[in-house]
């Protein structure tokens, strides 16, 4: 079967299975896009609004969260590579407020029990996510001392609201004064890493993190409508996130209106989350990295970058004490989920979620890049039935290479 064939099939397959879910009202809307070795194929489904009035369509920007992560990533990575940054290079010489950091004897222990790190944190445990210092999903629901304090002085990890967060020098001074969690390198730990690698990539470069993205990865790819906020002239094609509907009324809440927090330039550019993104915009970045970091003429990153950045980077103790998903199926490479024993009932070597609603896979055994941009937020770490549906219409419909 051709690309083109496989592709129109996938396609009709997705709007099949998705339409009666985006029908029963969860989410409201949607976009989803596929590209199998450049055959690229979008659609959409649902509403844009409260009030039924804008229909989704192919070019609808939406708040991508997570899958922000990735992009940061690339970004860091072009970096290292022309000798801005490097990967063993500790950050506290960049970022003293992390130099010499201290670190509790437990981490659900009181923050007067601390003793010096092992080492110093570097780029690759920012990119890696094993600086000490993060969201542990185990323990969500049961906060430690250190996480009572840290929301108190406002540095939590949360749900993302870059008008509300610190400006970036306050921000990191704040946590700065906080002990690390866990060792440099010893756990895997949640979001913070990209956090502060978007502030990292700022002071290296002398500019702000939106300028070297757009520099080093969205000019370059064509990728028009990736930012931190959404223009005026773009604000039709943008409209709420919800959260999930009320189990016991069905009553559907506004996460963010189209004119919140992501309506002008944030107070705090987030690397781990920030970013507005259409499907298409997000399908020629995750072609790119398939293609080993080029499309066409235009190279983003040498091959080796990507190989280093969707290579799994914990060891299977750190998965099993706390990994990325809950089941141990997936690992960390640099900034970037990796699957770590591929089959043909799921789709993607690697690629990452985002917690209001979006989801981007790259398949190399499938030669494949799919992404699923909806207006739901999600209400717990772990992907919906919508996300889970969309991945396996795909494996079924995209056979592998």
């Amino acid at each position: 079967m051709s690309h083109r064939d496989t592709a129109d099939r996938a396609a009709e397959a997705l709007t099949t299975a998705l339409a009666p879910i985006v029908e029963g009202g969860s989410p409201p809307g949607l976009t989803w896009g596929i590209d199998v070795d450049g055959e690229r194929r979008v659609g959409a489904l649902g509403r844009l609004d409260a009030e039924h009035s804008r229909a989704t369509a192919a070019d609808t920007i939406y708040r991508i969260s997570s899958v922000t992560k990735p992009v940061t990533a690339v970004a860091a990575l072009a970096l290292v590579e022309d000798g801005t940054l490097a990967l063993d290079a500790p950050v506290g010489d960049l970022l003293p407020e992390l130099a010499d950091p201290r670190v509790l004897r437990r981490p659900d222990g009181p923050l007067e029990e601390t003793e010096p790190a092992s080492r110093p944190i570097t780029v690759e445990d920012l990119l890696s996510f094993q600086l000490g210092q993060g969201m542990d999903f185990r323990a969500l629901g049961s906060p430690a001392p250190l996480d009572t304090a840290m929301a108190e002085a406002g540095v939590a990890t949360g749900p993302p609201a870059p008008q509300q967060h610190l400006p970036a020098d306050e921000w990191l001074a704040v946590l700065g004064g906080f002990p690390l969690r866990h060792q440099p390198g010893q756990r895997w730990l949640y979001n913070t890493g990209a956090e502060v690698l978007g502030v990292l990539i700022a002071r290296a470069t002398g500019t702000s993190l939106g300028a070297v993205l757009a520099e080093r990865v969205l000019g370059p790819l064509g990728m028009r409508d990736t930012g931190f906020s959404v223009p005026a002239a773009a604000s039709e094609r943008f409209g709420a996130c919800f959260w999930p509907p009320d189990p016991e009324t069905g009553t559907v809440g506004v996460y963010d209106p189209p004119d919140g927090q992501w309506a002008s330039p944030p107070v705090f550019e987030g690397g781990d989350a920030g970013l507005v993104s259409t499907v298409d915009d997000l399908l020629t970045f995750g072609a790119m990295l398939r293609d080993g970091g080029a499309i066409g003429r235009t190279r983003v990153l040498l091959p080796g970058s990507v190989a280093a950045m969707t290579t799994n980077r914990l060891t299977k103790a750190q998965i099993a004490a706390h990994g990325p998903s809950p089941d141990g199926s997936t690992g960390w490479g640099l900034g970037v989920g990796v699957t770590l024993a591929p089959t043909p009932s799921v789709v993607g070597s690697y690629g990452w979620d985002g917690g209001l609603g979006s989801a981007w896979r790259n398949d190399t055994a499938r030669g494949l890049s799919a992404v699923l941009l909806t207006n739901e937020a999600l209400s717990f770490p772990h992907p919906t039935a919508m996300i889970d549906a969309f991945w396996s219409v795909l494996a079924e419909s995209v056979p592998l290479t």
